[in-house]
């Protein structure tokens, strides 16, 4: 049995006392460690220890009696879940003093957002009218599906440019998040896509009918269902008393859907704690909505308490006080103002410089005169507000032979390969996913897209479809290898199916195909498919691993993984968004200009303008000792520079006015570096003046 805050652990008698384990923690932080069982609202400013005061909050309640199965835990990814729950346990091994081989008490309620309504929605499936072996499509799949619908529809040939099947899911995905009109949505976001409003429309009508028929649900109809579901009184009241107290971290990144199901499962308040920065909500993209925080507090009766975090941890003090001016100027916000023992004499810099490739050029003399001075590369950053920004500075460090790591890429998921596997364990669980049927099928050779049509059609028409992939007759051209697949696919549907032995005997099956369809980097992909197995290991079940590794898949795949990293020493390049969270010795920020930051797209409404000031401000707040922004004066029209020297001038960004700017060191314009004097010029050897003229004799 695992120990609670209540039962003493068996063997043991009274633990003894143990030492205060919130000893660390400042006056705010324990404010909101102590608060009672009311509404509360923590702001936590960048850097001011907001994931220690969650975990400590969470071990509170546990020590006051609160019951760890009745704790709703809610995070953005599922590694802050498990970094909460390890810190959370670590505290209440303390408190609670216990032996070293002694577990303290798990939270099995806390995962991202996702997963918590991927496995609601499973256990109540049936007054649901679901299938409870719905599958979760990843993005790639939910476009293709998309796609298909988008065939279907007749809409891929359309005179007029019709949106394609990532556009469309946008689009579908933007109204889901945001709860807004279609119209509205094609309006503010897509104004190109305004006058398809009706067909888009149909096109959508017709792709939830077909998630629907082939029982799957895409990463938004988690969302949706969950909230759905909490729509009926009688679910809502049964799902709410299942937890005593919900605690969700980032809140400032929730949308619209995930703040309705937080009001439903606590409509009083009761129990509910939000953590967050309003001054680092950036992800309006995803349709995060940044007045879920700004209104929380007057949602209730009485209003929500409000404990501001603002002891910084990170940064020094001339940092903060440059990052408090830039985000003070706010238009609406809660206030706060960071601060930092941390004293220092270095002021953050605002760099001027010619161009984008001086730029580039100081910063790389800048990167390697900071690792002469102890800073090694991988706490050094350099930040920027969309991918193009760096591609000079990454000539610039590959000519200098500077390694660096670039964050964004492929997926794990999107690799051919890992897609392959998924496909099969996708269609063993659910015989009704056409999008899986059609990818498995045709890695047979001889199987091509007419022949998969014809299976499915088949299937479909079928009370048992796993018979009728078995009865099916294949094409001449994949009779030899067709018995192969219907046999794997009857030991993955038998009743004797074991996990992870379901995985083994997919990858024993795929591995001539991929030698086959990959024989130029086989041995790379394997790895990724090696990785599978043991990720499968730490799985109950084949559904259980299909869900997470859709919810929470690994970033990297050897597709994009080229030859190892060897470097001792790496620097890090990254775009802002991905950026949050993240932390370096040292950050410099390129193009802190108007048109950059904010960008030329980013300035059509006020709503806009204000988060590009916040997404300066995080930025701003990643670095703990070194700061720079960079200022170029000029920078070249990338798809006209062949044309000629086309270039605009760029000023300094509208989020530093002179009264910020005084609070940074500025530095250049920094000049060409010297070359010899003509005077120490060799004497030319022939005559330039007299070439010119007789060019014209």
């Amino acid at each position: 049995m695992t120990p609670t805050a209540v039962d003493t652990p068996p063997g043991v008698g009274h633990p003894a006392p143990a030492a205060d384990p919130f000893s660390s923690l400042n006056a705010a932080q324990r404010q909101a460690v102590g608060h009672g069982h009311g509404p509360l609202l923590v702001i936590a400013g960048a850097g001011t220890g907001k994931t220690m005061t969650l975990a400590a909050r969470v071990a509170q309640l546990v020590l006051d009696g609160a019951d760890p199965q009745r704790l709703l835990l809610i995070t953005f990814s599922r590694r802050a879940a498990h970094d909460m729950q390890r810190r959370a346990g670590r505290l209440l091994h303390q408190a609670l003093g216990l032996r070293a081989t002694q577990s303290p008490p798990v939270l099995p309620w806390a995962g991202t957002f996702h997963a918590i309504g991927a496995r609601l929605l499973r256990e109540y499936a049936a007054p649901l009218g679901l299938s409870p072996q719905f599958t979760v499509l990843d993005r790639a799949d939910a476009e293709d599906l998309m796609g298909l619908a988008r065939q279907a529809q007749g809409l891929a040939a359309t005179t007029r440019r019709f949106p394609l099947k990532g556009t469309c899911l946008g689009i579908y995905s933007r109204c889901v998040n945001s709860q807004s009109p279609l119209d509205e949505v094609l309006r503010q976001q897509y104004p190109w896509c305004a006058d398809w409003s009706r067909e888009l429309q149909g096109l959508f009508r017709a792709y939830v009918a077909d998630k629907l028929a082939q029982h799957c649900l895409d990463f938004d109809d988690l969302l949706l269902g969950w909230a759905g579901m909490l729509a009926d009184p009688a679910l809502a009241a049964h799902v709410g008393a299942r937890f005593d107290h919900v605690l969700v971290d980032e809140y400032q990144d929730t949308n619209r859907v995930q703040a309705a199901i937080l009001h439903a499962l606590k409509p009083d308040g009761r129990g509910l704690t939000v953590v967050g920065d309003d001054a680092q909500s950036i992800y309006s993209f995803r349709a995060a909505e940044v007045r879920n925080i700004l209104d929380f507090a007057g949602r209730f009766n009485p209003p929500a308490r409000v404990v501001a975090l603002e002891q910084n941890y990170r940064s020094t003090a001339p940092i903060l006080a440059a990052s408090n001016a830039v985000i003070a100027l706010s238009a609406e916000r809660h206030a706060k103002t960071l601060w930092s023992a941390r004293e220092s004499s270095a002021r953050p810099r605002l760099v001027s410089v010619v161009d984008e490739m001086a730029q580039a050029a100081w910063v790389a003399d800048e990167v390697l005169a900071q690792r002469e001075e102890g800073v090694p590369l991988r706490q050094q950053a350099v930040l920027f507000r969309t991918g193009h920004h760096a591609a000079a500075l990454e000539l610039e460090l590959v000519r200098r032979r500077i390694p660096f790591v670039k964050y964004g890429g492929l997926k794990f998921l999107e690799a051919a390969h890992v897609k392959d596997v998924l496909s099969v364990l996708r269609w063993a669980e659910n015989p009704r996913s056409r999008l899986a049927g059609f990818r498995v099928s045709q890695l047979v050779p001889g199987m091509g897209p007419a022949a998969a049509r014809r299976l499915l059609d088949a299937m479909d028409a079928a009370a048992d479809p796993a018979a009728a992939l078995q009865a099916f007759a294949p094409p001449a051209a994949a009779a030899a290898d067709w018995s192969a697949l219907t046999a794997l696919m009857r030991t993955l549907t038998g009743a004797l199916a074991l996990w992870p032995a379901d995985l083994d005997a997919a990858l024993g099956w795929y591995r001539p195909h991929l030698q086959r369809l990959h024989e130029d980097d086989a041995a790379v992909r394997q790895a990724d498919l090696d990785q599978l197995l043991r990720l499968a290991t730490g799985q109950s079940s084949r559904e259980r691993f299909l869900t997470e590794l859709t919810l929470d898949p690994p970033e990297a795949t050897s597709d994009e993984s080229g030859v190892p990293h060897r470097d001792e020493d790496y620097l890090i390049l990254s775009t802002i968004h991905s950026a949050k969270g993240q932390e370096w010795s040292a950050v410099t920020v390129l193009n802190v200009i108007d048109g950059c930051l904010p960008a030329d797209l980013s300035t059509g409404s006020a709503a806009e303008i204000e988060e590009e000031r916040r997404l300066l401000y995080v930025a701003m707040t990643r670095a703990k000792h070194r700061l720079n922004l960079m200022v170029p004066q000029r920078f070249h029209v990338t798809q006209q520079r062949k044309l000629g020297d086309r270039h605009l001038y760029g000023g300094l960004s509208r989020f530093i006015p002179p009264a910020v700017a005084e609070l940074f060191e500025a530095v250049g314009p920094a000049a060409t570096r010297p070359g010899p004097a003509a005077a120490d010029l060799p004497v030319p050897a022939f005559d330039l003046a007299g070439q010119l003229r007789a060019a014209w004799d």
